[in-house]
């Protein structure tokens, strides 16, 4: 076993050695707490799934690729960064720095975690051995971390990673954000509000990946019926639905952005990405929508693997740079 398959596997089971021992407290809260009681069963069984699918999933990192695990970039324990990129010695060792896949984690604001196969696995064996570098990045969660907040320790990841690029071989310029679920919707609002953040040093990076978020429209959703979920997330007050909606914070200039949405959803996230893509349009923006025919979990775990879905993707990668399309398959 490798020294970095070992460290990826021992921090598998140090999180569920650490969900297991906590789990019992939380599930003690008494009943009188009602809903909010639910609530937190609900989160644990989300994360007992979430680290038992990491744990089921760690597997060797492919040839070539070196993991550097919990770089910090702020204070907190959950403020922390994995960076994938390929060996000094690998094969695809380039004069030119290497372009960033900055990645995102879901789990509805409330949990998840940046190690976790579905998130890292595939995208990292297809990707990094061709010479990207793929960062994994952690934030504060729910019900502690606001989802404002959250979308602020994002933009953080990015600016620290960007500062630190160089070390790692790759380029603070050619940076494309790419995120799941609740992360493709924090990626969206960052992309949004792209002026913003570079303004407050932020370098400007070529694109966003939004994987199969249902809230672009933040108030849209919330007026029709939807799940628990996005109460605890967005509440109840619509100007804090519009500070948290990508459609009402989009600025002209923002960066491209591709919205890959899944076609098997009850609550039809083709319908807010289209509506999205429109509003961008109108702006003068570049956005484009990939419907699939794949769940919402399928979305996340099969990009990477070899299909027509993996080089849609690629193809909206590739024309954001020439580097990028030269490194991909």
């Amino acid at each position: 076993m490798s020294t970095v398959h070992r460290a990826l596997t021992l921090f598998t089971l140090s999180a569920v050695a650490t969900l297991a021992l906590a789990a019992p407290a939380w599930a003690q809260a008494p009943a009188s707490d009602g809903a909010q009681s639910g609530g937190r069963l609900r989160a644990i069984a989300a994360q007992r799934q979430a680290l038992q699918q990491a744990q089921a999933q760690a597997a060797a990192l492919p040839s070539g690729v070196q993991r550097i695990a919990d770089v910090p970039y702020g204070s907190d324990p959950r403020q922390r960064m994995d960076v994938y990129l390929p060996t000094p010695s690998s094969s695809t060792a380039s004069a030119v720095r290497a372009p960033v896949v900055f990645m995102v984690h879901g789990g509805g604001w409330r949990h998840g975690d940046k190690a976790m196969g579905r998130v890292v696995q595939e995208k990292v064996a297809r990707w990094v051995p061709r010479g990207f570098v793929l960062i994994s990045v952690n934030y504060r969660l729910l019900p502690d971390t606001p989802v404002a907040q959250q979308e602020r320790d994002v933009q953080a990841a990015l600016m620290a990673a960007q500062q630190r690029a160089t070390t790692w071989g790759a380029d603070p310029s050619r940076f494309i954000l790419m995120g799941h679920s609740a992360g493709a919707h924090l990626v969206a609002l960052l992309n949004a509000r792209a002026p913003q953040a570079l303004r407050e040093g932020a370098w400007p990076w070529l694109g966003t990946v939004v994987l199969d978020s249902a809230v672009m429209n933040v108030p849209a959703y919330m007026r029709a019926p939807h799940m628990p979920l996005y109460d605890d997330a967005f509440g109840a007050d619509p100007a804090y639905w519009r500070l948290l909606s990508p459609v009402h914070q989009w600025t002209a200039g923002a960066p491209p952005v591709q919205l890959v949405c899944s076609t098997e959803r009850a609550d039809q996230p083709c319908h807010q990405a289209e509506a999205l893509a429109r509003h961008v349009h109108s702006l003068g923006g570049r956005a484009e929508v990939l419907p699939q025919d794949l769940s919402h979990g399928e979305i996340n775990a099969q990009l990477g693997l070899e299909s027509p879905y993996t080089r849609a993707v690629e193809a909206f990668m590739g024309s954001l740079d020439a580097e990028v399309a030269r490194r991909l398959p």
